[in-house]
């Protein structure tokens, strides 16, 4: 065997062939392609969603095109959030809603719609999202994975629908807000079949090729373990809080940025009276020419970033000098608490006391703000643009990097109401479920758990 590797000549190592060299890098690459297409399944002819999935992507290539020929302007009105428009294609009718207002959010979002519809629309099959969700929606992905197409029933539609302008209104407030964002609402109707509600939203998990691990949290402890894929599985195991138990998101800098963030997006959830919502987390390490410190130049990149149009909704006013970024003194064991009753507090505790604690007997001054006109100057700036330093990268509003790992992250499954069926299930748990926490609890109970659960796991 030794002498078959031979060279003719000089008695050394032959190298491999040209054809041995593209035979593995084949296998190499087969096998790359593998492990990316972990958990997700192509819907080719023969899969049982083809034929809905070549629907969806005809009616919303008509639906897009109309926004394509007549770009959205910046201005929405009242009557934009009630609009639902009706396509009559064969075999099928596709109805969307508030059209003109998703347009106008995803141009916000810096993305075109002859981008979107690409995306959405290309000639390449949808993929199926296969994971341990208990979870009774029908995911896809697109082919690029970066958008999300998720059914959902229709109370779930109209709650968003309801809602909709306040959800608009708080991304254009915290133009880096955590929550997932939607991009489009839609209806397909197909004769003899039940009627299917579908939503589209930006992956959090984008591009996802180098990811580690995901979880899913949502601060409590019952039926909160999941056992890990085992190796070749081809189930993408979304792991939860106690499989995080003794790790840490490494953030430096950033963290009082999170946390602070935090608190103002389940504040609004509260609002709501809504519970069940989860955060999603993902890592992957980062490369050295990713580091955040890295050059100067990649400080400059992500500050422009973080203020031009493209990185997110933008919000009228001037910008800080430093568009969000954490202050140098920030203490990290100074984050906003999360047993405050408004986001309006930690707002003012992080911009003007730079993350210093304050009382709440000095933040009672008029309209709720502190009485230094400098506070109050630079609270209004962090309530316009609550920016910070975005990662010059395609997916920057649910990305954080921290000294070592690139975290995605993002707030998701914002439908569920805490109506009379969960309050019986509240109860039936407490007497189930004796001193130990578990996910059903009054949105307030909830928020301020998941909130604690982060400024916990987070350093």
């Amino acid at each position: 065997m030794y002498g078959s590797l031979k060279g003719l000549s000089g008695g050394g190592p032959r190298q491999p062939s040209a054809t041995v060299k593209t035979r593995r890098r084949k296998r190499w690459g087969g096998l790359r392609q593998k492990w990316k297409m972990l958990g997700l399944f192509p819907i080719d002819p023969e899969h049982e969603f083809h034929g809905l999935t070549c629907m969806m992507k005809d009616g919303l290539a008509a639906a897009i095109q109309s926004t394509v020929d007549t770009p959205p302007t910046n201005t929405t009105s009242d009557e934009d959030f009630k609009m639902k428009d009706t396509q009559i294609h064969k075999g099928f009718t596709l109805q969307t809603y508030a059209g003109h207002v998703f347009a106008s959010f995803r141009s916000a979002l810096g993305m075109s719609e002859r981008e979107y519809q690409l995306s959405l629309c290309s000639a390449s099959s949808y993929l199926q999202f296969i994971s341990n969700s208990k979870s009774k929606a029908d995911f896809f992905l697109t082919n690029d994975k970066r958008f999300f197409l998720k059914t959902q029933n229709k109370r779930e539609i109209r709650f968003l629908l309801d809602n909709l302008k306040i959800y608009m209104e708080h991304l254009r407030k915290y133009p880096h807000s955590l929550l997932v964002k939607f991009l489009g609402v839609h209806k397909i109707k197909i004769p003899h079949q039940k009627e299917k509600y579908f939503i589209v939203m930006q992956s959090v998990f984008y591009p996802d090729d180098r990811i580690i691990a995901r979880y899913d949290i949502k601060g409590c402890e019952v039926s909160r373990w999941t056992d890990p894929s085992p190796e070749d599985h081809q189930v993408i195991a979304v792991l939860k809080d106690l499989n995080f138990r003794d790790q840490y998101i490494e953030l430096d800098q950033q963290r009082a940025w999170l946390l602070c963030q935090m608190e103002i997006d389940t504040h609004f959830l509260r609002q709501l009276n809504v519970l069940d919502y989860s955060l999603l987390l993902a890592h992957q390490p980062l490369h050295q020419d990713e580091r955040p410190r890295g050059s100067f130049g990649s400080l400059i990149i992500r500050a422009k970033r973080s203020v031009t149009p493209g990185s997110s909704p933008l919000h009228p006013g001037p910008a800080p000098a430093v568009p969000g970024a954490v202050p140098e003194d920030a203490p990290a064991n100074s984050p906003p608490s999360s047993s405050s009753e408004t986001d309006g507090y930690h707002v003012r505790k992080w911009a003007a006391g730079r993350g210093r604690p304050r009382s709440r007997a000095s933040d009672s001054g008029e309209g709720g703000r502190g009485g230094g006109g400098g506070d109050s100057t630079e609270m209004d700036e962090y309530l316009a643009h609550n920016r910070r330093l975005l990662p010059n990268f395609k997916n920057p509003l649910h990305v954080i990097d921290g000294p070592e790992q690139r975290y995605f992250v993002g707030i998701i499954d914002i439908f569920t109401v805490y109506g009379l069926r969960k309050r019986l299930e509240h109860w039936w748990k407490r007497l189930r479920y004796p001193g130990r926490s578990f996910s059903t609890v009054s949105p307030p109970a909830y928020r301020a758990r998941l909130c604690d659960w982060v400024k916990e796991h987070s350093r």
